[in-house]
């Protein structure tokens, strides 16, 4: 049997849909981020995107968290390095937020790709290398994606650390990337080339209709961060403008504009 072509978008690899409506960290602003609960609300709210942080622990198991340390959103204290997988069962990550999350597991990046393939959800997965090498997190990431085909075509991974993306470009040929800016370089297309990048993720104020028009000249997606007021994106809309990722997917889907686009999966 012929095997469908793998996407891509300018010759690079490209996820098989669009990735419109991204919800940041899972449905973070009604949920404890970056948790299986805030994933399963996500997808209940209508996202079919969401985007999630992956961390290694001192043993190099990988988990979904923001922070280099575990004080912000669990009830455990201290950098990720001095914990490991036998601690998981110990830790709460949903308390922080509120009473009805108790108990929440700190979720491990095996167990995210598993809800997420049970939920048809495709995934913006950030890697923060944190203070470990990023070819350490870079090889735990390509060796869970390796293991699990379909995530050719629903996981886009980004990052800050340029670094990390080659390094997982190295051990990944095939896997869609992103490039994570605040502000993007002048020189961000060259960048994006060199890594076979097929988005650029930027800070929801550093877009422009300039920068819009020069991704659609260099045949990239653009999606920004993290933005919770639609009103503020209209005017790009219909300019090219690829994906929005905000912590609540119903200030969109619910203004039937944005939810006709959120539904268009062609960019």
């Amino acid at each position: 049997m012929t095997q469908p072509a793998e996407p891509r978008l300018n010759g690079r690899p490209d996820t098989a849909t669009p990735g419109r409506l991204v919800a940041h960290r899972g449905a973070s602003r009604v949920a404890p981020e970056n948790t299986l609960a805030a994933f399963r609300i996500a997808a209940g709210q209508g996202a079919r995107w969401v985007e999630f942080d992956a961390s290694l622990l001192g043993d190099g198991t990988a988990v979904l968290h923001h922070d280099g340390t575990l004080d912000r959103c669990t009830d455990a204290s201290g950098p990720l390095s001095a914990f490991g997988a036998a601690d998981l069962a110990r830790i709460d990550a949903g308390s922080w937020f509120g009473p009805g999350f108790a108990g929440e597991p700190l979720a491990t990046l095996d167990q995210a790709l598993e809800l997420f393939d049970a939920l048809a959800l495709s995934a913006n997965l950030e890697m923060k290398p944190q203070d470990g090498p990023p070819e350490a997190l870079a090889g735990v990431v390509a060796a869970a994606l390796g293991r699990r085909p379909w995530t050719r075509s629903r996981i886009l991974v980004s990052s800050f650390e340029l670094a990390a993306l080659k390094a997982l470009r190295r051990l990944m040929p095939d896997q869609p990337l992103a490039m994570l800016y605040e502000d993007p370089p002048d020189e961000w297309p060259d960048v994006l080339a060199a890594l076979g990048a097929c988005s650029l993720h930027i800070w929801h104020q550093a877009l422009s209709d300039a920068l819009l028009a020069r991704a659609a000249r260099e045949q990239v997606h653009v999606r920004v961060y993290t933005i919770n007021e639609p009103a503020r994106m209209a005017r790009f809309r219909g300019a090219g403008l690829a994906g929005v990722i905000t912590d609540h997917p119903p200030l969109f889907l619910e203004d039937p504009g944005w939810a006709a686009w959120a539904a268009d999966q062609e960019v």
